[in-house]
């Protein structure tokens, strides 16, 4: 139960860090006040659990080999990536909380084994790779969605214009959200999942009853694809948590999100939360790969900002951005490893 309620802990935390990334674009164009739009962005974050199936969940919970799955492990990687996820935003980092806890998982497996081969690198080399592949689809994405719209409406009035795109951005941050819930959500999910596996199997191994609640199961297809089956608690749990956390809102990280990178309008908003969205899907849902929203967006708000000029964009903030990104895995699983360590250090 401490594992469970750290994860929805570590989710709801998930959800205010990152409400920025729904956020950001229609507070800074002054769509939506902050408080409808957390709202707004929340609402779509709960919707997306009819939507998407559970391809992310089931990659994050391979992150490392199974069998060097303990709930120990779980628990020090939890923790590890509730204090990163804190830190980055008390000092208003947009960090990504999947790789955040991506890189607490494969931290405390690696402490428990002392070895780095119990990592799947498979998952691993994908998630690094998308930390640089992800901004950059949705820059390029941006940029020509941008390019299209203004091409489109250089006839049309500016003022006329400008209240039209006001009206899509309602639209454009509600798929954008509609992402972030149905890819940040479902990296819990994964997280509980593998908990309760190991769970189940401890329940087996001393001749008992698995209760109803916990009855989650692995299948392999055809294919030789490995399919996780959970009961319908642990996802709308999950989807609730994020969108609790996102009414919340991340304050600290919208003003970084917002304004510090590149100026926006409502058109390039549009554009860039579209973008965002685009990515999302083809990466998240497409792949199964955990890839960050907060790196997507921050990607498709440069793309817009590039239409205008190189300059427009304030590459010293994105280059920062990027240090931040780069050091994130590698951060907490220097913490996960520690927090391990504390737990064997005092015989837990």
């Amino acid at each position: 139960m401490i594992i469970i309620t750290l994860a929805f802990i570590f989710d709801l935390i998930n959800g205010f860090h990152d409400a920025a990334n729904s956020i950001a674009t229609v507070v800074s164009t002054k769509v939506l006040a902050p408080l409808p739009a957390v709202i707004w962005a929340a609402f779509f974050n709960f919707m997306a659990y009819w939507i998407f199936d559970l391809k992310v969940a089931n990659t994050v919970s391979k992150t490392v080999e199974s069998g060097s799955i303990t709930l120990h492990v779980i628990l020090a990687g939890l923790i590890a990536a509730i204090i990163w996820n804190l830190l980055t935003w008390w000092l208003g980092i947009p960090s990504s909380s999947s790789h955040t806890l991506i890189g607490g998982f494969a931290g405390a497996a690696v402490a428990h084994t002392h070895s780095f081969s119990v990592i799947n690198q498979s998952v691993i080399f994908k998630t690094i790779g998308f930390i640089f592949l992800a901004p950059i689809i949705g820059m390029a994405i941006a940029y020509a969605l941008t390019v299209i719209i203004l091409w489109a409406c250089k006839r049309v009035n500016p003022h006329r214009a400008n209240k039209w795109f006001k009206r899509m951005q309602l639209v454009s941050s509600g798929l954008f959200s509609l992402g972030h819930g149905g890819s940040d959500s479902q990296k819990v999910v994964g997280i509980i999942s593998a908990a309760m596996l190991v769970y189940v199997a401890q329940l087996q191994g001393q001749g008992l009853e698995i209760p109803h609640w916990a009855h989650v199961t692995e299948t392999i297809d055809a294919a030789g694809k490995s399919h996780l089956h959970v009961p319908g608690w642990i996802p709308i749990a999950c989807y609730s948590a994020i969108g609790l956390g996102t009414m919340m809102g991340g304050w600290r990280i919208v003003k970084t999100m917002g304004t510090k990178i590149t100026k926006v309008t409502p058109i390039e908003g549009v554009a860039a939360e579209t973008a965002g969205a685009i990515t999302l899907y083809g990466v998240s849902q497409g792949l199964g790969i955990p890839v960050s929203t907060t790196h997507t967006i921050a990607g498709s708000i440069m793309g817009v900002g590039m239409t205008k000029r190189l300059s427009a964009v304030r590459w010293g903030v994105a280059t920062n951005l990027l240090v931040a990104w780069v050091l994130t895995i590698p951060a907490s699983m220097l913490m996960a490893w520690i927090v391990y360590e504390v737990f064997a250090l005092f015989g837990a």
